[in-house]
């Protein structure tokens, strides 16, 4: 008997259950909108070095008539057919339009950096974080640091939330996390400069981590074992949904400013209804709140309407439930309890190879956009809209064929996309694109099972902490990405190549996970090292000797009582 049962017996997936779910997976629209924002608030426009009085330079040449594009040539050097983005002439060339100019003009065709700043086009982007602080040509670099920085934040929130969660109750965490990003995510809006914007991402990024890590742990908690399949899936499709709203909200605005606004301000509604939410029951029982505990299933099970249940669940029943959680609960536990026993060790470790190769990749397609050469905003609704086939077919291998295959499938077949598109040839650009918007898919389905996979390896009394610790590898493999992106230039398959490989490893790793299907949430980790160690073939190696001497005294007993019998 166990907190699993007492779920059963309050109604299962009932009402409450739905409307937790529910309003536990709208802010997830918006998660995609975080993550993925740098390829519209950064988005880099068209541009070439700014000609002062250009107009007035052509008037002066009676050139009033000539096209702005045939002007610019006249300032600005050819590279591969378009104008050069971070050079201009030294002197006017206007030898380029048939006009007269002196002998040293026409020969002299020294080029010069963008000494007056840059012009920008705005048939694309409006104003992004490029054209506001010149984040082009040297300083280009600056535009992919933005993304690591975000995640960088990402990557503290995973630590601080996670364990200040086990620590303070999911609930408490969640609320301050959709506080911290609608407030922090709107002032991103109003940053005067490039560092403040930084700093505000990445503070950003940390609220992120609150808010996905929280909701996971809150929906998990609350549902019973056969339905955390089809709302782990759900709660995915939720982000996939978010890819696409993103794209809109994108090309509606063209402002970064704006789209930061946007994509933000409705954190301020879901802080104000997240006050609704029941904190999870398993969390107050294991730190010694059992009556607050009890007052959340009996709302629960009013809520399902099994109001009958209310009276027959007291605080004896719910102890007895979960007695050994209660007792395994006074320890304090912190992230060495991850590795301190062999099967915790062998998860945790496994699970860093498959959270970094997962994200690794997943962002190294999805936040590089502009390189295919299609229309940003259509290109994401494409990437949005492949995942919704692939977590089809995720949810139906996760039910059928259980956590393991389906995670190392998924990243086996990413891999082996990945490592196919190196060997189409560049002028094949459709090809090319379809491939990595079907390994962006199995990316995709992925992070569907990793994200459920490690809620349901971990133990109860350190899930928070445990999915802290996994995920921390995904918010550095999602910093890594752009890096490896940069080294496109010197060498164009090696991103393919690290992507590919990474999958690889992560794939077989997959395989040394225990099966989580249809098993009940391990609640200590004494639970996790019984139900996928060797303690149960050594508890029954130690039974039978036992079990052996009882039968020998028995005999022994009734063979004296055989003894005593009178002779017939």
């Amino acid at each position: 008997m166990g907190f699993a049962d007492l779920l059963d017996e309050v109604g299962g997936f009932g009402r409450f259950q739905f409307i937790h779910v529910a309003l536990l997976s709208i802010p997830g629209l918006l998660m995609a909108s975080q993550n993925l924002l740098n390829n519209f608030a950064a988005g880099i426009p068209g541009h070439h070095c700014k000609i002062p009085n250009i107009t007035s330079l052509a008037e002066a040449r009676n050139l009033s008539e000539v096209s702005e594009e045939d002007l610019l040539r006249v300032f600005i050097p050819l590279e591969d057919s378009k104008l050069s983005k971070c050079s201009r002439y030294t002197h006017a060339q206007w030898h380029v339009l048939g006009e007269n100019s002196s002998h040293s003009e026409a020969s002299s065709n020294d080029t010069e950096t963008c000494q007056d700043g840059w012009s920008y086009k705005k048939d694309e982007f409006i104003f992004t974080i490029v054209s506001e602080w010149d984040l082009v040509c040297k300083l280009r670099p600056l535009k992919q640091m933005s993304q690591t920085i975000y995640m960088g934040g990402v990557l503290a929130g995973a630590i601080v939330f996670g364990g200040l969660s086990d620590r303070f109750g999911r609930k408490a965490l969640l609320i301050w996390s959709y506080l911290q990003l609608a407030v922090l995510g709107s002032f991103t809006a109003l940053s005067p400069s490039y560092f403040a914007y930084c700093t505000f991402r990445f503070l950003t990024g940390m609220s992120v981590s609150g808010v996905i890590l929280n909701a996971v742990s809150l929906k998990v908690e609350w549902i019973p074992t056969k339905s955390r399949t089809l709302v782990g899936t759900i709660s995915s499709f939720c982000f996939t949904v978010g890819q696409v709203i993103l794209a809109g909200v994108a090309y509606s605005l063209r402002d970064w400013r704006k789209l930061h606004v946007a994509v933000c301000i409705p954190y301020f509604i879901f802080f104000m209804y997240s006050w609704w939410y029941s904190e999870s029951a398993r969390w107050l029982v294991l730190n010694g709140r059992s009556d607050e505990a009890l007052k959340q299933l009996h709302r629960v099970a009013r809520i399902n309407g099994r109001p009958e249940m209310a009276e027959k669940i007291t605080l004896e029943v719910l102890q007895s439930h979960m007695q050994k959680e209660v007792q395994s609960s006074k320890t304090i536990y912190t992230a060495y309890d991850l590795l301190r026993t062999s099967v915790m060790r062998k998860i945790s470790m496994c699970l860093m190879v498959v959270w970094f190769s997962t994200s690794f990749a997943y962002y190294g397609l999805a936040m590089d956009l502009q390189k295919f050469g299609v229309n940003i905003y259509l290109m994401q609704v494409i990437f949005g809209a492949v995942d919704f086939p692939a977590k089809l077919v995720a949810l139906a291998m996760l039910s059928y064929l259980g956590r393991r295959l389906t995670q190392a499938t998924c990243l086996l077949a990413s891999a082996t996309v990945i490592f196919a598109n190196i060997f189409v040839p560049k002028d094949m650009q459709i090809i090319r694109t379809m491939l990595a918007v079907l390994g962006k898919g199995f990316t995709s389905s992925s992070f569907t099972c990793v994200y459920l996979y490690t809620g349901e390896l971990y133990p109860t009394v350190i899930r928070q902490t445990g999915m802290g610790f996994a995920s921390t590898m995904a918010r550095v493999g999602s910093m890594a990405a752009p890096a490896v992106l940069i080294l496109d230039e010197v060498f164009p398959a090696f991103p393919s190549i690290v992507y590919g490989g990474s999958a690889v490893v992560a794939g077989i790793t997959a395989f040394l996970l225990p099966e989580t299907l249809s098993i009940p949430l391990p609640d200590t980790i004494d639970d996790v090292e019984e139900k996928w160690g060797g303690n149960k073939s050594k508890s029954l190696q130690k039974q039978v000797p036992n079990e052996a001497v009882v039968l020998k005294v028995v005999e022994q007993t009734q063979g004296e009582h055989e003894d005593e019998k009178p002779a017939i």
